[in-house]
């Protein structure tokens, strides 16, 4: 992760704030693969290249010098010594939306994930999904391998107490909402996270407005007995699937079971939960492991919360009106399956 004070001005700026509990190292990435025991802090200010497709990320070729009219680039970055100096930092970042509220979003990455793909994915997502409020990213000790299953599996899990402290900073600093992502194995983290401040009644809770999984892997019956726990929250826990992900039909393979979260279509199985299946299956291409993040149609949608939030709380008919698809509704569950006929962003134009 070069930074290059150069790039400041050629593109977007986007700021971004880490925690994480990796083990620095002297290489580009800046922090490595190994678990550590030490929270580390950072801000990042990251430049967006102009005139980019929204969902891509593009990355210099192996040795080259990073273009910032091409190529994502770090301007600056700065290390916080304590937790205090973090908060700190994050209290005075906050600014009331329009909505009057200080908002802060908190990403949680997934399998295969090294520190400077993390940072710049996340950037990616706030940038493109136009989120105005402060951006935070938890980084764990991710191998960075595609072969490193396992090892990535107990690294998260390993993560929990991090995650949550993580959390409770930002609650600290005074935001109002928090939004909480987590994307594939990321989003496991999410919940076991969630479900721990729960059982210790932490003040986060009465600051989290919702929780937002991206292709989680997470086997379904956990997911049952985290819900469970975790029990009601402001919003629904909104899930985004597909049955074209791929990563997840070989997760589900290493488990022999049928389906993972992030893949299910039988909403019968969370009908008693409060939760919300966006099935993305008609947008997703490739791996199809982050359609959400990469779908310039399916970012159109979540531009536009607005309406989301409308849709998530109405009843059927009113959905879709909102949202071109279908929707089932089970019990508590409901099930959007979305659809590219007319285009999103079309479909919810005003």
């Amino acid at each position: 992760m070069t930074v290059d004070p150069a790039a400041r001005g050629v593109g977007a700026a986007q700021v971004v704030f880490v925690a994480t509990n990796r083990v620095p190292e002297d290489g580009p990435a800046r922090f490595g693969r190994r678990r550590g025991e030490t929270d580390h802090y950072r801000r990042y200010v990251l430049s967006i290249p102009p005139d980019r497709r929204p969902g891509s990320l593009e990355w210099p070729p192996p040795r080259a010098v990073p273009d910032p009219r091409r190529h994502f680039v770090t301007i600056e970055e700065t290390a916080y010594a304590s937790p205090a100096a973090f908060r700190a930092a994050l209290a005075a970042s906050l600014r009331p939306s329009r909505r009057g509220q200080r908002e802060a979003a908190v990403f949680v990455h997934g399998f295969n994930t090294n520190f400077a793909e993390g940072i710049y994915r996340v950037a990616q997502l706030a940038h493109d999904l136009e989120f105005r409020g402060t951006t935070v990213h938890f980084s764990w000790p991710s191998e960075g391998d595609a072969l490193a299953y396992v090892y990535d599996r107990d690294s998260a899990l390993a993560a929990r107490d991090r995650l949550e402290a993580l959390l409770e900073e930002v609650a600290a600093a005074g935001v109002d909402r928090i939004l909480l992502f987590g994307h594939s194995m990321g989003a496991a983290l999410v919940m076991e996270a969630v479900r721990q401040a729960r059982l210790t009644d932490s003040p986060l809770m009465r600051r989290l407005q919702g929780i937002v999984l991206m292709s989680p892997d997470i086997d379904v019956d956990v997911f049952r007995t985290q819900a469970r726990t975790v029990g009601k929250l402001r919003q629904p826990i909104l899930v985004f699937s597909s049955e074209r992900d791929r990563a997840l039909s070989l997760s589900a393979l290493i488990a022999r079971e049928p389906n993972r979260l992030g893949n299910l279509s039988d909403l019968s199985r969370v009908a008693d939960l409060d939760v919300v299946l966006v099935d993305v299956t008609a947008f997703s291409s490739g791996l199809g492991h982050l359609t959400p993040g990469t779908s310039p149609q399916l970012i159109g949608l979540l531009n536009r919360a607005g309406e989301i939030d409308r849709a998530f709380n109405s009843d059927a008919e009113t959905r879709i009106g909102l949202l071109p698809g279908t929707v089932l509704t089970l019990e508590r569950a409901t099930r959007i399956v979305l659809s590219p006929v007319v285009g999103l962003q079309n479909a919810l134009r005003p």
